[in-house]
């Protein structure tokens, strides 16, 4: 079961992978008030995107900023701390235990929200026996799950499959952020486990992120209405 303190449209966050601030500011203004959080990641922020926080931010909406933080501890928390300035809601890292507690610590005192990464969506269990790992999926995600839960971690990025199970792990007080969404018919691209909003919101996911099929769609505003619909057919 998800949180019920969560407004239904803020479940919702649109991912602005586009090449540019000009393209992502497009793009919100044509969604308008239909979302109110947006996410993030390496392809805007690397072309100049991060300065988008604070105005979004200063607009009341909310920010997913989607680095996936893995370094040495010091570099870690210098760079939470410094994002934690900007007036983000999460910040990913990935999963490992030295990383993770580095994020926690660095964001304390702050409103920044860490999420680790478990297993990205478009890894499979095959994907992990190549990079040298002997568990598969399910496994990973369940031991990072839990090491995320013992250090204080705010939440868990996962596919829509591992939500109904790391919700009966974690129990209620971890959010947990799905991407991987795609409505029926939308094409499910470089995913490998991908699941409808009402399925990953039925499963217990909190957050589900949506990229293509808002981002691509000609009309994203209508788009991004008929998730939200979605979401609160199913209970979100």
């Amino acid at each position: 079961m998800t949180s019920t303190n969560i407004a239904t449209r803020d479940r919702l966050i649109v991912a602005l992978d586009l090449s540019s601030v000009e393209a992502a500011e497009a793009l919100i203004d044509r969604i308008g008030d239909s979302v109110t959080f947006y996410k993030i990641g390496y392809q805007l922020a690397y072309a100049g995107g991060l300065p988008m926080v604070a105005k979004l931010a200063d607009r009341g909406k909310k920010v997913f900023i989607d680095l996936k933080l893995h370094d040495i501890g010091n570099t870690v928390a210098k760079g939470v701390e410094s994002i934690a300035k900007q007036g983000a809601t999460f910040l990913t890292v990935h999963a490992y235990p030295q990383t993770m507690k580095a994020a926690v610590e660095a964001r304390a005192g702050s409103s920044l929200k860490i999420l680790a990464v478990t297993v990205l969506t478009s890894y499979d269990n095959n994907d992990l026996q190549q990079a040298g790992y002997r568990p598969g999926v399910a496994d990973l995600v369940e031991l990072r799950a839990r090491q995320a839960q013992a250090i204080g971690v705010d939440g868990l990025v996962c596919s829509g499959e591992e939500a109904a199970n790391l919700r009966g792990i974690i129990g209620a007080g971890m959010n947990l952020v799905t991407p991987g969404i795609r409505p029926a018919g939308s094409d499910v691209g470089d995913q490998k486990r991908v699941m409808t909003p009402a399925r990953a919101i039925a499963a217990g996911a909190d957050y589900l992120v949506v990229g293509r099929p808002v981002v691509a769609a000609s009309d994203p505003k209508a788009a991004a209405e008929a998730i939200v619909a979605e979401i609160a057919q199913a209970g979100g």
